[in-house]
Formats: C-alpha cells, sequence, structure tokens
C-alpha cells in the first residue's frame, strides 16, 4: 500500500500545498488532509500546546492531533527562510520540536530544515532528503520536485486571477478549472482583507470573514492576488529592509490597496500575541492617515474570538464605508 504522508490543513498549507502534494503524489504517496477546523480540532490544539502560543500555532497543534492515526508520516517542514536575506516567524522554526514534545504517539514527522536565506537554491536540497526517505531515485525525485513546483506555479496563477488559495486547491484538486478561468464574486463594494492566509482563509477563527463580507455585497481582494514584483516594490518604500517574508506581503499588499481607487476600505486580520502582526498593523495604519483618508478595520482573533462581535463590526464598517460614497 502507498505510504500516506499527512499535512496539517494550517500555517503554510495555504501557501505551499500544492507544491508538497504534487511532489508527494509524484512519488507515489498518498496524501492526507487533516479535517477542516472545527471547535473540536481548535479545542485539542489549545489541550496540546503551551499557552504562550498565538492562535495559528495552538491551531496547528490540533490539526495534527486530527492526523494521528491516519498518517505515517506527518511532513511538518521547519521552516527558517522561503527567500534571499529574509525569514519566517521563529515559531515556525521550533514547530516540530512543540509538537514532538507535547503531542505523545505521533507517526514518524518529517521536520527537514527549509532554509533559503543564503541560497535558494538549498530548496532542492531540502526535498531530495525528504525524497530519499522513499526512493533510492535520484531522477525521480527530481522528477517529483519539478512536480511540485508546476503545481505551485499554477496554484499562484489561479491566486493572480482572482481565486483564494482555499479556492485554488479545491478547484485544483477538482480539477474544473483552467488558468484561463476567473472567477466571479462582483459585489458593490471592494475591500482589501489584509493578514496572514491561515488566519484569513480559515472559516473557522475567521468567522467566515471572507464569505460573511460576500454576502453583505462585498468583493475580497486579498495580499495573494499580487505578484511578488508588486509587493517588494510597495514594501521597499519603507525607510529600512523588511527581513519578516510575511510581514512584508502584509505591509506591500497594504501599500498598493490603499493607494488603489478601486478600493474602499482595508481589513487588517492579525492574532492575538502575534509581535510582528502589532507592527504591521500600527506601520499599515499611519501610513494609511498619511496617503489617504481610507476607511480601516483592525481584528485581532484568538480562540476566544465571537462571532456576533465580529458580525457587528463588520456591519458598522461596511455601513460606514456605504454612507462615505453616499455622502461623495
Amino acid at each position: 500500500m502507498p505510504v500516506k504522508i499527512g499535512v496539517p490543513r494550517a500555517l503554510l498549507y495555504y501557501n505551499y500545498f500544492p507544491l508538497w502534494n504534487g511532489f508527494f503524489r509524484e512519488l507515489g504517496c498518498d496524501v492526507v488532509i487533516s479535517g477542516k477546523t472545527s471547535k473540536a480540532i481548535l479545542d485539542k490544539g489549545v489541550k496540546m500546546s503551551v499557552d504562550e502560543a498565538c492562535l495559528p500555532v495552538k491551531l496547528f497543534f490540533g490539526h495534527v492531533v486530527d492526523l494521528r492515526e491516519k498518517a505515517d508520516y506527518i511532513f511538518m517542514p521547519r521552516m527558517v527562510s522561503v527567500e534571499r536575506k529574509s525569514y519566517i516567524c521563529p515559531k515556525f522554526l521550533g514547530l516540530p520540536d512543540m509538537v514532538r514534545y507535547n503531542i505523545p504517539d505521533l507517526p514518524n514527522i518529517i521536520d527537514v530544515t527549509v532554509n533559503m536565506s543564503r541560497n535558494e537554491k538549498n530548496l532542492i536540497k531540502s526535498f531530495t532528503e525528504v525524497g530519499r526517505l522513499f526512493t533510492g531515485n535520484y531522477l525521480g525525485i527530481r522528477k517529483a520536485f519539478q512536480k511540485g513546483l508546476q503545481e505551485q506555479e499554477r496554484f499562484e496563477r489561479l491566486n493572480q486571477l482572482g481565486f483564494l488559495p482555499h479556492e485554488s486547491i479545491e478547484q485544483m484538486e477538482k480539477g474544473l478549472i483552467s488558468q484561463n478561468y476567473s472567477p466571479s464574486h462582483p459585489g458593490k463594494l471592494t475591500i482589501a482583507v489584509v493578514g496572514h492566509g491561515y488566519n484569513i482563509y480559515d472559516a473557522y477563527i475567521s468567522m467566515n470573514l471572507i464569505n460573511k463580507l460576500r454576502d453583505m455585497s462585498a468583493r475580497v481582494v486579498t495580499p495573494d492576488m499580487l505578484t511578488n514584483d508588486i509587493i517588494q516594490d510597495r514594501s521597499d518604500e519603507l525607510p529600512k529592509k523588511l527581513f519578516w517574508s510575511m510581514g512584508k506581503q502584509m505591509i506591500g499588499s497594504a501599500f498598493h490597496y490603499m493607494r488603489s481607487q478601486s478600493i474602499d476600505g482595508i481589513i487588517h486580520v492579525a492574532s492575538f500575541g502575534c509581535g510582528p502582526d502589532s507592527f504591521t498593523q500600527e506601520l499599515i495604519e499611519r501610513y494609511l492617515r498619511r496617503s489617504r483618508n481610507m476607511p480601516f478595520l483592525n481584528l485581532t482573533i484568538d480562540e476566544h474570538t465571537g462571532e456576533a462581535g465580529v458580525i457587528t463590526r463588520l456591519e458598522a464598517f461596511i455601513d460606514m464605508i456605504q454612507w462615505r460614497r453616499a455622502a461623495q
């Protein structure tokens, strides 16, 4: 029987799952994804993780527990850097150790280190290390790596066409769309939702934010719809270089959207206890006030966030935008 590789539906799943999925499937493995986030999964994560962890990390623990009896291996790369001279949150670096020492009876963990801060070619070395667990055929490993890259490129093209990452992943799995197809989510307003993918695309912890905005006749755009060049150019407007890759994505996208005349408002989503998020929110708000008087809403979420409060704030935000437009 094929080896089952478990992938938690959390954290960088929303950024790189097509790459991982294409690689493992080409090697002949079955890829098993944890279930969609629920109260039960979150509660398990909160119970297993340390109190000081942020909500996304606690949720990751819950998804690992969900995979405990379903997979032969759990893929949990030790993420250091995904681009030159930039880094990922330190919690991602220590995540495999945190999980291994807090959750008992786990299957084997694939915790290969991904560090592209000095040399982006190190990525192929990391995937070769993983591939050697399942085959000695180096040509087959290289072929699987290329397949993963192709899937990732297709995924990013779909995002730039207007699909949100969780929608792109679902549609790719079903084989329903081509790169020439564009989704249709018309709206009377256009709202930019700026935040980490694991916060805004997980319907449970975000209180179904995106669909609620759509129900309010708003079209939603996010950082993942922009190219890396746009993100880099806009983030370079800061006096100093940002060395946090995910913070750069949020800053760069917010700076781009605040200049667009088609954007009616920006919502910044952050998780409680995330230090970098608190800085990006402050920077975005300050620059927004200087450059354009655009409506801005900051939503901070944790495991205690209530849906009623989020709905009330969203309704007030949308009402304010509509009132402003009517008054112009």
